[in-house]
């Protein structure tokens, strides 16, 4: 009996990257997305830009804090670092942002319950960030939920950052997923166009950014403040 049953087991091995590839599988952005610290994020970069007189408005520094830091540092003050700067002031704006937001770091409103319930039902989950495992590691290890995902895709980890959709598709690959059967949960517009150009349905988180700002994204298959909403929890509920 015990030699079927490994024999069993050793099948079911074989086949399960392919049994994946026609289930659903969640993909994580991180901030703003599983924790509400994009304000932090902001404030962060605004006071190190305008440190350097880039005379920044909390505005306009909100439109453009998306994709990796070098992207952000560029977009703000192009032609003016090397490379070994901008890797420095990557690191002080993350010290800047961790050291702030450490005392109210935790996962949004019925996350933590989402969390469970997919990982029972045996979803495969990842996160696809423009964070660098400086800070992707600061969320997981902080609150203890590294065991939800069997892959992480950080800014590390690509070439081109969203809307790109190189950290989705590396992400579906890594669940062995296809991507039309790929739900991603987002915050921004640029993470949101990155799903679309991926081919995959995604599920706006608005804490930072208006239902509006994604009317012309035709993949968005609900908005919800948190995860206790009705439109988040069928997602597994149906499964």
């Amino acid at each position: 009996m015990d030699r079927g049953l490994s024999i069993v087991d050793r099948c079911l091995s074989l086949l399960n990257p392919y049994l994946q590839l026609m289930t659903t599988a969640f993909l994580f952005d991180l901030n703003g997305t599983m924790i509400d610290d994009m304000q932090y994020h902001v404030k962060a970069w605004h006071g190190i830009f305008n440190q350097l007189g880039a005379g920044i408005t909390m505005d306009r520094m909100k439109e453009e804090c998306y994709g990796k830091n070098d992207e952000v540092i560029e977009r703000v003050l192009p032609q003016r670092f090397s490379e070994k700067e901008k890797y420095e002031m990557s690191i002080a704006k993350e010290t800047a942002y961790q050291n702030e937001f450490r005392p109210h770091l935790k996962l949004i409103d019925g996350l933590p319950e989402f969390l469970e319930a997919a990982h029972c039902k045996k979803i495969p989950m990842a996160i696809g960030s423009a964070a660098i495992m400086f800070n992707v590691d600061f969320v997981l290890k902080g609150l203890h939920i590294s065991h939800y995902f069997s892959a992480i895709v950080s800014a590390d980890h690509v070439q081109r950052s969203k809307p790109n959709p190189e950290t989705f598709l590396k992400c579906a690959e890594a669940l062995h997923a296809r991507p039309e059967n790929c739900i991603v949960f987002e915050d921004a517009p640029k993470g949101v166009e990155a799903a679309a150009n991926a081919g995959m349905k995604c599920v706006v988180l608005t804490l930072l950014h208006k239902k509006e700002e994604f009317s012309h994204y035709n993949n968005v298959i609900a908005f919800a403040n948190n995860y206790r909403e009705p439109g988040v929890m069928k997602l597994i509920e149906s499964k």
